[in-house]
């Protein structure tokens, strides 16, 4: 006789895949999160480096910084982003 399984055994994935976070996307869709990721990572880079020029009157360095900092951002969230896939 066999026992039961107990309650709290986890199940196998039933698409076969066992993806970091449980989530899964489409190929569309993650593309489209890399864009967004990007667009938003340089935008606020470049956001707060305008503002940090309006206040503190050292145009175009903050500017600049902001858009470098922002670019990196970006470089580095979507790197973690396709490394998910990987």
């Amino acid at each position: 006789m066999t026992s039961p399984e107990p309650p709290d055994a986890k199940s196998p994935d039933p698409d076969g895949e066992s993806g970091s976070g449980g989530q899964s996307f489409s190929a569309p869709a993650a593309f489209a999160a890399m864009g967004l990721t990007a667009a938003i990572s340089v935008g606020a880079g470049v956001g707060l480096g305008a503002w940090f020029d309006a206040t503190e009157h050292s145009s175009p360095t903050g500017l600049l910084v902001g858009l470098v900092l922002g670019f990196v951002a970006a470089v580095v969230s979507i790197v973690q982003q396709i490394r998910r896939f990987l």
